[in-house]
């Protein structure tokens, strides 16, 4: 894996996810976005697989890095809807690995008087940057997929059956039985009034990965019982279960990993107080200083 020498990992990403994005038309989910650089870059699936201490991906951690710097520059819109974006300068431009750098430590230098203020962070042994929250304000999300961990079983259970009621889920129930092959809950889905799912759902408080094996042992749970599978964990999923999951022929299983979860709290503001924060635009300015 290419390591600049300031020690930031993820630089070598930033042309990658720029090409990705214009392959998949110019705009893409996460997910998409982080399959399409792994292919472009050539990325093991083990390497894929591979964790932080925090139990996140550590590859996909790295490509939000380089998405994050690459909005810095321009060449990204914000994410609406979970979805990245190229904006008309990002379509235009290719990055070589010099030029990936140079907006990195240009990005780094702008950020300089504002990270004198914030607690200096620790990072992994080998001092990358990878693990350190973008901003204070991320703080709550490591906050808060700690506290979810932490909670006992049960609770995980509950909590997830009450993010589905808000989600839109109808007659939603924990089964709260031992030996139901998985099967954590049940609920409704009503798409519109002439078509409902009955889904069933699987809660997995992990801070590791899930394999294929639980997913196909969920599908045979669920088989005859459900036309829909969810898997809600607050770890991640190897490359290999979220093949299994879109198996063709298969009823189809839903795979709801650590970071689309916190995503959810988020939309529905659950255990959440939003506030309203404001980045300077210093080039606004320019104009003014003439």
């Amino acid at each position: 894996m290419a390591k600049t020498k300031d020690g930031a990992q993820f630089v070598y990403i930033f042309g990658p996810l720029l090409q990705a994005l214009k392959e998949l038309g110019g705009s893409a989910t996460p997910d998409e976005a982080t399959q399409k650089v792994s292919e472009i870059c050539g990325i093991s699936e083990e390497k894929q697989n591979e964790l932080l201490p925090s139990g996140e991906p550590r590859f996909r951690n790295q490509v939000a890095w380089a998405r994050f710097y690459l909005k810095r520059e321009g060449l990204l819109d914000s994410s609406k809807r979970g979805v990245w974006r190229l904006t008309e300068k990002g379509t235009k431009t290719t990055l070589s690995d010099s030029e990936a750098r140079a907006i990195f430590l240009k990005q780094v230098k702008m950020d300089a008087q504002a990270r004198k203020e914030i607690q200096k962070p620790t990072t992994e042994g080998n001092g990358t940057p990878e693990e350190v929250s973008i901003s204070v304000s991320a703080n709550y999300r490591d906050r808060l997929v700690d506290l979810i961990q932490k909670l006992p079983f049960g609770g995980f259970e509950r909590l997830c059956q009450r993010l589905l009621r808000e989600a839109g889920f109808q007659q939603v129930t924990v089964t709260g039985r031992t030996g139901d092959s998985g099967i954590d809950g049940i609920g409704i889905l009503e798409v519109n009034p002439f078509v409902t799912f009955k889904v069933l759902f699987q809660c997995k408080r992990y801070k590791g990965t899930v394999g294929a094996p639980l997913v196909r042992d969920f599908r045979g749970a669920m088989l005859g019982r459900a036309d829909k599978g969810i898997i809600i964990t607050t770890g991640s999923f190897t490359t290999d279960a979220k093949q299994e999951a879109r198996r063709d022929g298969a009823p189809p299983i839903e795979l709801v990993d650590g970071e689309k979860l916190l995503d959810m709290f988020e939309k529905l503001e659950l255990g959440l107080s939003p506030r309203t924060i404001f980045d300077l635009d210093e080039k606004f300015f320019d104009e003014f200083r003439v």
